[in-house]
């Protein structure tokens, strides 16, 4: 029996996790375009872009997950990795 009750487990997280990740179509689309241009940047375009003010549409998208945790929440699951490890390559965090 606990090999059952282990693949129901799976099965159960697996079925939230895609749950979540339809839940927000449009954020969906914003996380993979930060993604993308993180993915393109240059370690020196990143660098230069850290001082620099945020577009309208930037600021109204961080509004929008300041004011949501739980669209906050799967928007930073999704992006966290890619950005993490461009970042670390380009020396932005330890």
């Amino acid at each position: 029996m606990p090999i059952r009750s282990s693949v129901c487990a799976v099965f159960a997280l697996l079925v939230s996790v895609s749950a979540s990740a339809s839940q927000y179509p449009m954020l969906d689309m914003v996380a993979q375009k930060v993604i993308a241009r993180y993915e393109q940047s240059t370690c020196e375009q990143l660098w230069e872009a850290r001082g620099k003010p945020k577009p309208p549409e930037v600021q109204e998208m961080l509004q929008i997950l300041q004011g949501d945790p739980q669209m906050r929440t799967v928007f930073i699951n999704e992006v966290a990795g890619p950005v993490a490890n461009k970042m670390f390559e380009c020396g932005l965090i330890p």
